[in-house]
């Protein structure tokens, strides 16, 4: 993409000044003019002009022998003004050997590689004194450049060789520069004339080509033809020198910058110029701008790691057509890709980022020590000119977020370099993804003026590819808009590509495609009873519709011990929403004695996603549960920090079964989607519960299930399981204490009330079902059935105060507090004949406890049949005695012992069956006499 040019003015001086002479150094009359055939001043934008005059003078200074410049010129660098370009392959070169063999003076180059003449004012020391100040010409020609120069000319005056290196500023705006260095001290230059041809193979150029221009002395700049000098037949003519092809109404300014031989500095500038005045370029809105662009995936299957190949081509004949006007170069390109090609997480995966200083630090010739990292490159970019000989090569990195010349999170840095021709192209561009679809737009701005015909941006493929393809099949279009330099209205193209093929080149994904998330999960230690790390896993397959939430129920039995355990606060939870994730990983919001656990979530397409890792804390009530978890994960992958996200889930116990159900309800309850529009595409989710003594397996090791709801993008659900089981269950034993009392009235007729304490033994299985067959002095006083709770009133929490049978309190090592209230008698809709004994336990979760009433043999039976897998420490049931009570004797139970039948199961199978003595308000010794008095009878 570099033009060389041809510079201008120079020339050289040297010859010691008079010690009497005191001036300083200095350049003067200072003009560069752009000239049709007839000699007058163009400035068309784009053209072609037949020439090039660069014309400078050194100061000079009165002394008794005359006027003499005031200092000997070493060094002279023409700075060209922006957009003026040159081409290498509008003449051909001269070897080195054959500008050094020199024939009558003359370098025996080729007659087509002359591209100008020289005139040069000097004093020679070969010329005798009385002809010296007279004018020397020479013919200007195109060199084979050295390494690390674009193009090189060189004049022979007097057998003196002088060359001029034509560079590519490094710096912005990347214009030509012309460098003269260490000019021979053998002549004292007054004044210099440098023309350049603009169609070097032109004819009208014959009679002052090469050998042709004569070098004699004269008394003017004007050269003396010595005949006709025509280019070899057939020889191509190609634009050499191209007007800029912006126009900004101000004059331009080439910059001069000289250094003589005693080390004095001197400067100035010419301003481009009409025939009468300093004057800007013009026409531009004459300029044509046809710029076309592609595009292509890596792959032509659908959501799957992508490379990218986006080109952007320019036809432009009138760039190398002498007659011809050159199109407007490119200053602005927006380029979107097609919604749905986005980027992709797993790229971060050893990905580095190149910072602003690494990014100066890049050079022409590249160091591993230096510049952007190598760790940070995903691509490369080629470009073509037709004014270069050979492509120029470059590479893409990643730029470090923020710390870029945007302030944005995502940009990348494009580094053209051609050590060969000392090119060096620096250019930066924003990437904007869209933040709630993640549709990429890539801006490129301030793009130098130098002409291309063709630019390859291409990155990596592979399992680590930058982007994920569109997930659907058919055609994909990319768009670009460009604006021009020449000021005129910009212009949008398109580029479309197929996708053929769903992931791995399956089947095409039809609509929102499949949603079949698996789940697997299980206990690191299975023994039944035992505290043990629990794990957890979600997988996704690529194409599947995204997870957006989900909603966990534990296996029965599996639950957690949240007793002394700490909170993460509104607060704090609200601190680590605000974080950076560096910042939240340097130091966590939550407490750590709230902390249960981590997370691991997969993110990106193909096989290899890239984790990030964060940390589970228990907080306090949310969506209406009594407590919750907190998912805070620190978004830090690779270069890249995304913030903290914080997703917070509903914990709570099924009333019914003590299952601990986790569910993604609320605010904070979704799966994030996107994150500074990269979207997730959440893969792999690993759980892991290991915080030392939280967890607590089942004592039943029958076959359970793990259960997961997960919901999708599209409105999908799927409702995957995963097996799970305890084992030795064998080991654990099972030897409940229950204690029966029947307190208060003893005789027949009368309301006792009931009093019910187990105290199970501690390591034992948990008890599963209970059967208490009362003695056979109670039975249930109709009477007092007469307000039963509905089941709509009791799930309404409005049972009439009548329905209320008395108070259940139970205690468990997993809680802080004990789980109590009332209770009922609930009626069950005519399942059963009797209503039900509901307890209703409310404390840090609810807990509903259902007996079933009946008879058996005559005698009141009351079965717990689903009591949770949970331990209890302590149980106490009071069931109220007198007018509210529902239990009557029929007999004066002082007459003899009372005795119940006690038959319980443990969760683990094993049973326990004993006739339990209940215990009674009867005066010490009352009942055993009336005993024996029944007895006998």
């Amino acid at each position: 993409m570099k033009r060389l040019l041809i510079l201008v003015g120079l020339v050289l001086c040297l010859g010691a000044l008079p010690a009497s002479a005191q001036a300083q150094f200095a350049l003067e009359d200072l003009e560069v003019t752009f000239e049709d055939e007839a000699g007058n001043p163009i400035l068309e934008a784009g053209t072609h002009p037949f020439q090039m005059s660069t014309n400078l003078k050194v100061a000079t200074v009165s002394t008794p022998e005359g006027d003499v410049p005031a200092g000997e010129l070493r060094n002279l660098d023409v700075s060209q003004i922006e957009g003026f370009v040159g081409s290498q392959n509008a003449a051909a070169t001269c070897e080195p050997a054959d500008f050094n063999n020199r024939v009558k003076g003359y370098p025996q180059c080729p007659v087509e590689s002359a591209v100008g003449y020289v005139a040069a004012e000097a004093e020679f020391e070969v010329i005798p004194p009385a002809e010296r100040g007279a004018y020397v010409h020479a013919p200007v020609y195109n060199l084979d450049p050295p390494p690390g120069v674009a193009a090189e000319l060189g004049f022979v005056i007097l057998n003196v060789p002088i060359t001029i290196d034509v560079r590519v500023s490094p710096e912005p705006p990347h214009n030509l520069i012309a460098e003269l260095s260490n000019v021979s001290q053998a002549a004292l230059l007054y004044s210099s004339k440098v023309i350049l041809w603009g169609n070097p193979a032109d004819p009208a150029h014959d009679p002052l080509r090469g050998d042709c221009i004569g070098e004699s002395l004269v008394s003017t700049p004007e050269p003396v033809s010595l005949g006709e000098c025509p280019v070899p037949p057939g020889t191509p003519e190609v634009a050499f020198l191209t007007l800029p092809r912006a126009c900004s109404g101000e004059p331009l300014a080439t910059v001069f910058s000289a250094v003589s031989w005693a080390g004095e500095e001197a400067g100035g500038t010419a301003l481009t110029h009409n025939a009468t005045e300093a004057a800007g370029i013009e026409g531009c809105e004459e300029l044509e701008f046809e710029p076309a662009i592609s595009a292509q995936p890596s792959t032509a299957s659908g959501s799957e790691p992508s490379g990218l190949d986006f080109g952007v081509e320019v036809e432009d004949e009138g760039l190398t057509d002498p007659e011809g006007r050159a199109s407007s170069d490119i200053r602005k390109v927006v380029a979107a890709l097609p919604e749905g090609m986005t980027l992709n997480p797993a790229a971060a995966n050893g990905l580095g980022a190149c910072s602003e200083a690494q990014y100066e630090e890049e050079a022409l010739q590249w160091s591993p020590a230096a510049g952007c990292p190598q760790s940070s490159k995903v691509g490369t970019v080629e470009v073509q000119s037709p004014l270069l000989k050979e492509t120029l090569q470059g590479d893409v990195f990643v730029a470090a977020q923020d710390q870029n010349p945007f302030g944005s999170t995502f940009a990348l840095y494009m580094v053209i370099r051609e050590p060969r021709y000392g090119v060096l192209v620096k250019q930066a561009g924003e990437i904007q993804p869209d933040p709630v679809s993640g549709q990429l737009v890539s801006v490129f701005e301030e793009i130098p003026q130098l002409p291309f015909s063709n630019l390859t941006l291409h990155l990596r493929e592979g399992p680590r590819a930058p982007l994920a393809s569109p997930r659907n099949c058919g055609p994909h279009t990319a768009t670009a808009t460009f604006t021009p330099w020449s000021g005129t209205a910009d212009v949008t193209e398109t580029a479309t590509f197929q996708i053929t093929s769903g992931p791995g080149g399956g089947p095409c994904i039809q609509g929102a495609g499949p949603f079949t998330p698996a789940i697997s999960g299980g206990s690191a230690d299975s023994q039944a009873g035992a505290f043990s790390p629990f794990f957890m896993r979600i997988t996704r397959g690529d194409g599947e519709q995204e997870i957006t939430r989900f909603d966990t129920v534990l296996p029965p039995g599996l639950v957690g011990k949240i007793a002394g355990l700490g909170r993460c606060t509104e607060a704090e939870i609200a601190a680590a929403k605000a974080k950076s994730g560096r910042s939240e990983l340097a130091a966590p919001s939550c407490p750590a004695s709230s902390r249960i656990g981590s997370v691991q979530a997969g993110a990106g397409v193909g096989p290899f996603p890239v984790y990030v890792q964060g940390q589970l804390y228990l907080a306090g009530p949310y969506a209406g549960a009594p407590l919750s978890v907190v998912v805070v994960t620190p978004a830090v992958t690779g270069p890249f920090d995304l913030g903290t996200v914080v997703t917070r889930e509903a914990l709570n116990l099924n009333p019914t079964t003590a299952e601990v159900e986790v569910s993604g309800v609320g605010p904070d309850g979704l799966v994030p989607r996107i994150l500074e529009g990269v979207p997730v595409q959440l893969r792999d989710l690993r759980i892991s519960i290991d915080r030392p003594g939280f967890t607590l397996n089942p004592t039943g090791c029958g076959s359970k299930a793990l259960r997961a709801t997960l919901f999708s993008s599209a409105g999908g659900a799927a409702s995957p399981q995963a097996h799970y089981q305890a084992t030795g269950c064998g080991a654990l034993g099972y030897k409940p204490k229950l204690t029966l009392k029947l307190l208060g009235a003893t005789k027949r007729g009368k309301f006792p009330r009931v009093q019910a304490t187990l105290v199970p033994r501690a390591g034992d299985a948990n008890t599963a079902s209970t059967v208490v067959t009362l003695p056979p002095s109670q039975q249930i006083e109709n009477a007092h059935i007469n307000n039963p709770c509905t089941r709509v009133q009791f799930n309404a929490g409005a049972c009439p105060p009548a329905s209320v049978l008395g108070t259940a309190r139970a205690y468990s090592p997993l809680l802080d507090q004990p789980l109590e209230g009332p209770v009922y008698f609930r009626s069950n809709g005519g399942e059963r004949e009797l209503p039900d004994i509901v307890a209703d336990l409310h404390g840090q979760f609810r807990i509903i406890l259902v007996g079933f009433i009946d008879s058996r043999k005559g005698r009141i039976r009351t079965t717990f049949a689903g009591v949770p897998d949970a331990p209890v420490s302590r149980f106490e049931l009071k069931l109220s005695g007198g007018k509210k009570g529902l239990l009557v004797n029929n007999r004066n139970i002082c007459a003899k012992k009372q005795k119940a039948k006690l038959a319980m199961v443990a969760h683990n199978g094993r049973p326990y069956t004993v006739n339990q003595v209940v215990k009674t308000s009867c005066k010490k010794g009352k009942g055993a006499k009336k005993g024996k008095k029944g007895k006998r009878r």
